[in-house]
């Protein structure tokens, strides 16, 4: 009866395992990547939260990225005066005899150029721009004035102060007969020392455009020619801020020492030698040479093939 019994229990004990181990294998395994997918979970939850603040800065660093493109302009600072060089220069030329335009400095051509300066008009044709420097009357300017009328030639005369209250009579002359009449100062200076003051700058100019005013009852052409031929960055730039051109020259000889003249024929055949297509030739009123030279001087250029231009008609 008893070993019935045992054997009745083992025969349940063989019917209920199966049922375990089907019942266990339903169960899901756990595996190694389980741990790898909750990580990458956690991260995803964490960069979806993190994106938007990281595209906010991105937006904000680009907002504040210069716009360096070409479309753009960017600003900038004039440069103040203090900024411009006042080194004193004294203008020059290296003459030739080839009648080809003289050559000067490059850096003295290009500040020309940038302030409204010239030394040459146009040199594309045979073209000439006669230019006379009066500081003082020596007796000689009426006959300069017939020379030109006869020739109907019109030239500039660049005078100071001084001479135009001295010489008032000369002066409405000049404006009567067509001539331009230039401003060379009021005290003549050497223009690179009145830059340190404005205001004294600015009286060697307005001083003689007011005498040539009260005289004539107009305003006085733009045009300027510095002392001594004598000039700065800085003072070129003040001039050019006054309106005015600067007048230098591409012909010019040692004439103004009254008590040694070269002659006649010595100052003919420098300036005809010397001239060239658009050349600015200065001349002393005060030399008796130049003055008994104009008539031929003016009579073989025109030979040659010249014509005479005046200030108004340089180039732009």
């Amino acid at each position: 009866m008893q070993n019935k019994r045992i054997l009745a229990f083992i025969l349940s004990l063989l019917i209920i395992m199966p049922s375990c181990s089907s019942a266990s294998s339903k169960l899901p395994k756990k595996t190694g990547n389980d741990k790898s997918i909750e990580t990458s979970q956690k991260e995803e939850k964490i960069t979806e939260k993190q994106e938007p603040e990281k595209k906010e800065t991105e937006k904000k660093e680009e907002n504040n990225k210069p716009d360096l493109s070409e479309n753009k302009t960017q600003p900038s600072n004039p440069p103040s005066p203090s900024e411009y060089s006042n080194t004193k220069r004294s203008w020059y030329y290296n003459p030739n005899k080839t009648h080809n335009v003289p050559e000067v400095p490059n850096d003295a051509k290009a500040m020309l150029k940038k302030y409204s300066g010239y030394y040459v008009g146009d040199t594309s044709s045979k073209v000439i721009y006669l230019t006379f420097d009066e500081g003082y009357e020596n007796g000689y300017t009426p006959k300069i004035l017939d020379i030109l009328k006869e020739n109907d030639v019109k030239a500039a005369f660049f005078v100071t102060k001084p001479y135009i209250t001295q010489q008032k009579d000369l002066i409405k002359r000049m404006v009567d007969e067509g001539h331009t009449v230039g401003n060379h100062s009021s005290t003549h200076p050497s223009m690179p020392s009145k830059t340190s003051n404005p205001e004294s700058f600015k009286k060697e100019f307005a001083d003689t455009a007011k005498a040539f005013k009260d005289v004539t009852g107009k305003d006085m052409p733009m045009f300027f020619r510095p002392p001594m031929g004598e000039y700065s960055e800085k003072s070129l730039k003040m001039t050019e801020e006054l309106g005015y051109k600067s007048i230098f020259w591409s012909f010019a000889h040692k004439d103004w020492e009254t008590d040694n003249q070269p002659g006649a024929n010595v100052s003919h055949d420098r300036v005809i030698n010397g001239v060239h297509n658009g050349a600015i030739i200065l001349l002393h009123a005060v030399s008796k040479s130049n003055t008994e030279a104009l008539d031929l001087i003016i009579k073989d250029l025109k030979a040659q093939g010249y014509t005479f231009k005046t200030l108004e008609d340089l180039p732009q």
